[in-house]
């Protein structure tokens, strides 16, 4: 009996293994993969800029290299470019959390193979700027990464075009050619914009990411790069519509994926970009990283001192082979 609709993924034209290192840019379930990954004692970077959702933000990610203009509210300083988590008390707090991310992803970016992204969602919010607004704020980008619960008047809803992403975009990977770049559009529904605004949303990320592989496609094979390095999608989004079709994969509030979802979409995606043999590596570096989670309940005993020496002993054979670990 067949009780699902399976995602005919196509065979990934390259795939990722120990030598790769990795950079995650976008929404929560870029999270949520990469910390799979990481258990995994795989080289990464996840979200220097904390998560962000929109396509034009991620990619201002890209182009930040000084500390963008902060914001102060409620009694916090605010990157109107970053998550939320890197608001402080003082300007000077938030500045060098704010640089330390910059430094990050600017080190990430150089030391990449792949860059995996995931759009969140297609609706923004833009600065509502008044002239006197306009000149205390002056924002390179009237586009924010998060409103940090400032007034909503503050700011202009809308929706981004495919025009609009595809052209943020498309200069990023012909610079980055020689990158090997995943995108993904989250699974995870934004029910606050309204569920007919959310599917408008996923629908022109949707169509954005596909002219945007075709586009670069295009260009590996006529423009001297090696094809090799062509954009790919990856049907995150499809495989928890059809695949996960049951709320039972789901958190308490029926929006995000919970354990057992995320952890069905992590197989697919490693079945994907994976081969047979990575995956065996894989697996013997969880089974290390669960070990020297484990919570040793008698330290002293001898038993614990064994299972200490085991694990160091095992440790220095795995550092022949991932001295990062």
């Amino acid at each position: 009996m067949k009780l699902q609709t399976i995602v005919q993924i196509p065979p990934a034209p390259w795939q990722i293994s120990y030598d790769d290192r990795l950079l995650f840019l976008g929404s929560c379930f870029s999270d949520a993969i990469s910390e799979q990954l990481a258990m995994r004692s795989f080289r990464l970077t996840a979200n220097p800029f904390g998560t962000l959702y929109n396509p034009l933000s991620i990619a201002q990610a890209f182009y930040t290299l000084a500390c963008p203009k902060l914001v102060e509210y409620n009694g916090l300083w605010h990157s109107m470019a970053h998550h939320g988590s890197f608001s402080r008390p003082t300007k000077e707090e938030t500045e060098q959390a704010v640089s330390g991310s910059i430094e990050r992803m600017q080190e990430a970016l150089r030391d990449a193979s792949v860059i995996i992204v995931t759009f969140g969602s297609a609706w923004v919010y833009e600065w509502a700027l008044t002239e006197q607004r306009e000149r205390s704020i002056n924002l390179l980008s009237n586009i924010v990464a998060n409103c940090h619960k400032m007034p909503e008047s503050w700011f202009v809803r809308r929706r981004l075009t495919v025009e609009e992403i595809v052209a943020a975009w498309q200069p990023l990977l012909s610079r980055y050619a020689d990158k090997h770049w995943i995108f993904t559009v989250s699974p995870i529904r934004h029910v606050k914009d309204g569920l007919h605004e959310n599917q408008l949303s996923k629908a022109t990320l949707l169509m954005a990411i596909n002219r945007l592989i075709a586009q670069h496609s295009e260009l590996c094979q006529h423009g001297g790069q090696n094809p090799v390095s062509a954009a790919v999608y990856f049907p995150s989004y499809e495989i928890v519509l059809d695949e996960l079709r049951d709320y039972r994969f789901y958190a308490s509030d029926l929006v995000h994926l919970n354990e057992t979802g995320v952890q069905y979409v992590y197989e697919r995606f490693v079945e994907s970009f994976f081969s047979s043999g990575t995956r065996e590596e894989m697996d013997a570096l969880y089974r290390f990283h669960l070990q020297s989670q484990h919570r040793l309940l008698h330290p002293e005993s001898d038993e614990s001192r064994q299972f200490l020496q085991r694990l160091a002993a095992r440790r220095e054979q795995l550092l022949k082979r991932y001295p990062w670990i």
